[in-house]
């Protein structure tokens, strides 16, 4: 139900069921996936807000208020976070989050975030590191070898959840791809006002959120909702030829084809936005997000999707082979990161034998199902 409703927001000929049973199970996948903000704002701005029942309207509206507080409370720590790098000189680029909204969904309360994203270049990690430390974000994650963040939290009055920066220096995992960071940084400009703080160019934005889609394997229509909305606002701005041919340069070709091919067999209406080519356009689903979603959560369908993203999503043999050494040996974090339990529970080996385990009677409950 859910993808008829995305159909109808993007498509000018499509339209909705009149019964009130659709939009009472349809607000249950909203919520459940928490994209009220974003069908909200969506409806308000096509003037489609008024064809659906009030109780719809109602139960959409009172997310999205929710979604603009706390969004008004993350931008005002965004802001507090990049003027400090500004006095301090530190050049920076905010990613997603509260200004992705603003630019891309047309308001700060249309897409709901829960923690800040900030890229720095490689040198200045430790500088950056100490600025947001200063700010009380002291709470410091352990850090996850191999990967492009750190990530540290400060407690706030009133909360139970604290807030996070994420701190990034890539946007791919190490030995995955022939990808370098630096052309995001010669195509940013910087914001208004600011010598140091910049933005993405709309096309490594896209780029970006993309390959974000494609790391959390689509697992959520918000994934999918990124992706048709900065098609639509973006449209001929964004070079589908030179976007699959900086793909192959970088090694990310299959992981880019595989993400806007499904997100394209999904919504045909949009080749009529921007047309995607057959040659990429190969991945080909039937039936709702919401029944693909559900089949990849279960059976032994769910370990074939998983192979093929976690494995043959590398267009390098030894990128695939990375990847599956890190999967056979992960590093001790991964490990408790898995199992959720603390570093020091077990030890190394004894925690890697239960992780096995796991897997096992995770396949065989699998074959069974």
């Amino acid at each position: 139900m859910l993808d008829k409703l995305i159909t109808y927001l993007y498509d000018s000929n499509a339209d909705l069921p009149s019964h009130a049973d659709f939009y009472y199970e349809v607000i249950k996948e909203i919520e459940l996936y928490f994209i009220s903000p974003q069908i909200y704002s969506l409806l308000k701005e096509k003037g489609k807000l008024g064809n659906t029942p009030l109780f719809f309207q109602t139960r959409l509206k009172q997310k999205y208020q929710e979604t603009i507080y706390q969004n008004l409370f993350i931008k005002n720590q965004t802001d507090h976070i990049v003027r400090k790098f500004e006095e301090e000189q530190i050049e920076v680029i905010p990613l997603k989050g509260v200004y992705f909204a603003e630019k891309y969904f047309g308001h700060i309360g249309a897409r709901g975030t829960s923690d800040i994203d900030i890229l720095v270049k490689r040198k200045d990690i430790n500088k950056a590191t100490e600025a947001v430390k200063s700010m009380n974000f002291e709470i410091e994650e352990e850090f996850i070898p191999s990967h492009f963040h750190s990530s540290f939290s400060k407690e706030i009055p009133g909360s139970a959840i604290p807030l996070t920066v994420e701190i990034h220096w890539d946007i791919l995992k190490e030995k995955t791809a022939n990808f370098n960071i630096q052309e995001f940084w010669d195509q940013a400009v910087s914001l208004e006002g600011f010598q140091f703080v910049k933005a993405l160019s709309d096309y490594h934005t896209f780029y970006m959120i993309c390959l974000h889609g494609w790391r959390h394997n689509l697992d959520s229509p918000k994934h999918f909702l990124d992706i048709i909305q900065m098609i639509d606002v973006v449209k001929d701005q964004i070079s589908y030829r030179t976007l699959f041919k900086d793909a192959k340069r970088h090694q990310t070709y299959k992981r880019m084809v595989r993400t806007l091919s499904i997100v394209y067999s999904q919504y045909s209406m949009l080749d009529d936005i921007k047309e995607l080519s057959s040659i990429e356009n190969q991945y080909k689903f039937k039936g709702s997000i919401s029944s693909i979603l559900a089949q990849e959560k279960k059976g032994i369908k769910k370990y074939f999707t998983f192979m093929d993203y976690q494995f043959l999503s590398y267009d390098s043999i030894w990128h695939n082979l990375s990847e599956m050494r890190r999967w056979l040996l992960p590093n001790r974090f991964e490990v408790t990161s898995q199992l959720k339990e603390t570093s020091r529970q077990h030890s190394y080996f004894y925690s890697l034998f239960i992780l096995y385990k796991q897997r096992c009677d995770s396949v065989v409950k699998a074959l069974w199902s």
